[in-house]
């Protein structure tokens, strides 16, 4: 588990887990969109579950600071268990 802190704008790149990723807000408003799919707002004390090899972005939104627990399964390494892909576009942290 992480505890992971994004200043407002700030997002990951796409991106997927081997065996999922579980996201608590603890602070602020989240975005989250898994590929194809509509960006989620999440606030604190809401829990988020992105499946295993889901490719999917989160972070913070426009105008807030965001703060969460990232939480992978105990056999997870993020170093070899997380893939990387390209970085999210304006407009695809802008849209809904």
């Amino acid at each position: 588990m992480a505890k992971v802190r994004f200043a407002p704008g700030v997002r990951t790149e796409w991106h997927s887990h081997a065996h999922g990723q579980t996201l608590h807000i603890t602070e602020g408003t989240a975005w989250v969109r898994s590929r194809g799919g509509p960006k989620v707002e999440a606030h604190v004390g809401q829990t988020l579950y992105c499946p295993p090899n889901e490719q999917h972005w989160h972070g913070a939104s426009a105008d807030s600071f965001m703060e969460h627990l990232a939480m992978l399964d105990n056999a997870d390494d993020p170093a070899t268990t997380t893939t990387w892909l390209e970085h999210v576009t304006d407009d695809e942290y802008l849209t809904g």
